[in-house]
């Protein structure tokens, strides 16, 4: 078995995969909507049609998407926490972010276009902070790395899936050319609202709230346990016992997001976000197809190697969601960093000591971009979704959330804004700007060593345990064993007092007692 699922749980587990699994959908609207940009820039019809948008207003039409992703993301935890996480995610999905794609579908100007790309992009970071939410608050601990990584998956097929439509669509004489492509992604909001509105929300929102009846009845749908069940009982327990413990300790609000564990927690969200863009991913995804036909002109159609790069990130992608859970959170994020950082100064070196024309270092600059595609797509790729996914509290998860998912967008878009004029002051040697990438490769190396805990097979109350008790993060590994130890002594303590309880005799209010 990949992963092994612990012995001493009960219940099924299937359900709950497959609510998290269906969530990681949103992830498609993601990517897909940041593919096509990359190939629509490129194709005659719409440069015609757009009348030849210059350097500063391709930079502005492809980065204005990021500045909607990175309003919708702080308004995120807002709409999260009044609304529920599955029906914050229906709404994003049905307004913004289908009126961005209508205005885009029905432009034939550029100022129409922008507005199209900006509501999009609203309903993209909306989405983008709720899902994780979403999946780290219904699955079971041991599996929840791997399921919420899904989400950079689906990211990477959508990714995978515009670079299709776009070569396919791209020599057409008329407006289908970039229309079909972006009318598309109609299918992929409705099939993701239409699937969420027969999802349970979670059972901590309902804790949340207080209505605990409704989070036994979530709980029932996701562990297929009856709702007299003593573990299920004891679930329940658990989820309202942290909940007044975080209440008790005070107010939500955003400043105290930055106050003790929880400020070290936001902050450390904050800057593996903004990492995961800072190692130059968006270059490849953005500009690649016009950096390919640029810089290996050599090789076949730039719109076939993007293809084949995004064939790589979503083969690639699979290995990371194995080894998340495997391996554990700081080793996948620590051999990504080294191995994207040394495939991308190969990259820049090589471009610096050949021509732009040598054929053997056009096919040399192209692999090993591909092997860092591998490294990125299987390492900080979903990790970094599944570690902001999971280190928060309940009582400032909405709100940290939000503002990690804002940083990745807000870095988004400042690299996809100053790429065209980066690229073009480095010309023609344009692979230089990997010198630039790889180095924050190495940064990233000592931040997750210095600051990411190891939450590998904690529940999200265990963490927050683990916050609490150590301050050094290379520290976290040994102190996790021992609260996962404690854990499963726990857990069979309970076992052993349940059997000697009637289940049908025992009440919530029983079973909070034992």
């Amino acid at each position: 078995m990949l992963f092994k699922r612990p012995s001493n749980e009960k219940g099924a587990a299937w359900p709950a995969i497959l609510v998290g699994l269906f969530a990681s959908f949103g992830g498609i609207l993601y990517g897909y909507d940041t593919g096509t940009i990359s190939g629509i820039q490129t194709m005659p019809y719409w440069l015609e049609e757009f009348n030849h948008p210059n350097e500063g207003r391709i930079s502005l039409i492809v980065s204005i998407l990021s500045v909607g992703t990175f309003v919708g993301a702080l308004a995120a935890g807002i709409i999260a926490d009044i609304t529920g996480r599955r029906w914050g995610i229906i709404l994003s999905v049905m307004l913004p972010f289908n009126l961005g794609v209508a205005l885009q579908t029905a432009a034939t100007s550029q100022p129409l276009f922008i507005a199209g790309r900006f509501f999009a992009g609203l309903g993209v970071g909306l989405v983008s902070a709720q899902v994780p939410m979403y999946q780290s608050e219904t699955l079971p601990k041991w599996i929840r790395g791997a399921v919420v990584g899904c989400y950079q998956l689906c990211i990477t097929i959508g990714l995978f899936l515009a670079a299709i439509v776009n070569w396919a669509t791209q020599h057409r004489k008329d407006s289908g050319s970039y229309r079909i492509p972006l009318a598309i992604q109609f299918a992929w909001a409705l099939i993701l609202a239409g699937g969420l509105l027969c999802l349970p929300e979670t059972p901590r929102f309902h804790i949340k709230k207080g209505n605990d009846a409704k989070a036994v009845k979530s709980l029932v749908f996701l562990r297929r346990l009856s709702a007299d069940d003593p573990d299920l009982l004891a679930e329940v327990d658990e989820l309202k016992s942290n909940w007044e413990y975080e209440k008790s300790i005070g107010s939500a609000s955003y400043l105290e997001c930055f106050k003790g564990t929880a400020g070290k927690r936001t902050i450390t969200g904050i800057v593996l976000q903004s990492l995961q863009q800072l190692v130059g991913i968006n270059f490849i995804i953005y500009y690649g197809t016009s950096y390919f036909a640029e810089n290996v002109a050599g090789l076949p159609d730039s719109f076939i190697l993007q293809v084949i790069v995004n064939s790589v990130n979503v083969a690639m992608t699979l290995p990371g969601l194995w080894a998340i859970d495997n391996f554990g959170r700081r080793p996948v994020l620590l051999i990504g960093a080294l191995g994207m950082g040394v495939s991308q100064y190969i990259v820049s070196a090589c471009g610096a000591a050949t021509p732009v024309t040598n054929f053997p270092s056009q096919c040399a600059q192209f692999a090993f971009i591909c092997i860092y595609v591998s490294f990125f797509a299987s390492t900080f790729g979903p990790c970094a979704w599944v570690v902001t996914g999971e280190i928060f509290s309940l009582q400032t998860r909405a709100k940290s959330l939000s503002m990690t998912t804002a940083a990745n967008w807000f870095f988004n878009w400042l690299l996809s804004f100053i790429t065209p004029y980066l690229t073009g002051a480095l010309a023609p040697k344009q692979s230089n700007v990997f010198w630039i990438w790889g180095s924050f490769c190495w940064i990233a190396f000592v931040f997750t060593y210095t600051m990411i805990y190891e939450t590998k097979g904690l529940s999200l109350e265990q963490v927050n345990e683990l916050y609490g008790n150590v301050s050094k993060a290379w520290r976290s590994p040994s102190y996790r064993s021992e609260l996962r130890t404690l854990s499963v002594s726990e857990s069979r303590r309970k076992s052993s007092t349940y059997e000697d309880t009637k289940p049908s005799e025992m009440s919530l209010e029983d079973a909070s007692k034992v």
